[in-house]
């Protein structure tokens, strides 16, 4: 049986911060009940398998990310803004490796609209607007700053950067840079139907 006071919360938080110490794929029903000193079986009504428990890990951090980029959003518009954003979400995957690879788990519909997952796509479009995209534009934008940030950070975790000279804040910088000038020069939509006369 499972040790009083060791709730779904308790649990859910205990299994990111094992996410960040051994990473998310190694986030095991067996590995939590040893931090806890729990039989395993005692935890499998609480937290699901081993996928359901990263899942759980995955929902916890989509809303810790949305809190932290929320309040580096409040009061900024334009590249302010975009800058803001692309920090605090490349901070947080600095400082938490393991709840940041959760963010990438593919969830359920259902599980994705009651996370907070879509109060990161609102966030980047609420930075879009300082950039007048209307859609489709505003959909494309939003993809292509995902890419760049997931794509940059990635890297960076791998050690892709190391080697370098060039110290990787400095590259950071520049992309975001390049970023606002591309979202302030968006290219038109091309024409669907090209006049022939």
């Amino acid at each position: 049986m499972a040790r009083a006071g060791l709730t779904l919360e308790r649990l859910v938080e205990a299994a990111a911060d094992l996410a960040d110490e051994v990473g998310l794929e190694n986030v095991t029903v067996a590995g939590l009940a040893r931090r806890f000193g729990v039989k395993e079986a005692g935890l499998y009504a609480r937290v699901g398998n081993a996928h359901d428990l990263r899942v759980k890990v995955a929902v916890l951090a989509l809303a810790e990310l949305a809190d932290l980029v929320a309040a580096a959003l409040a009061g900024r518009a334009g590249k302010d803004a975009l800058v803001a954003f692309a920090n605090a979400y490349r901070d947080y995957a600095r400082l938490h490796p393991g709840r940041y690879a959760a963010t990438q788990v593919e969830l359920d519909p259902e599980t994705a609209r009651a996370s907070a997952a879509r109060r990161h796509s609102d966030m980047t479009r609420a930075i879009l607007r300082g950039y007048t995209l209307a859609e489709p534009d505003q959909t494309d934008a939003v993809r292509l700053l995902g890419s760049i940030f997931h794509g940059f950070v990635s890297l960076e975790r791998a050690g892709g950067f190391r080697h370098h000279p060039r110290a990787a804040d400095e590259s950071w910088a520049r992309a975001l840079d390049t970023l606002d000038v591309a979202l302030r020069n968006w290219p038109p939509q091309p024409d669907a139907s090209p006049d022939h006369t």
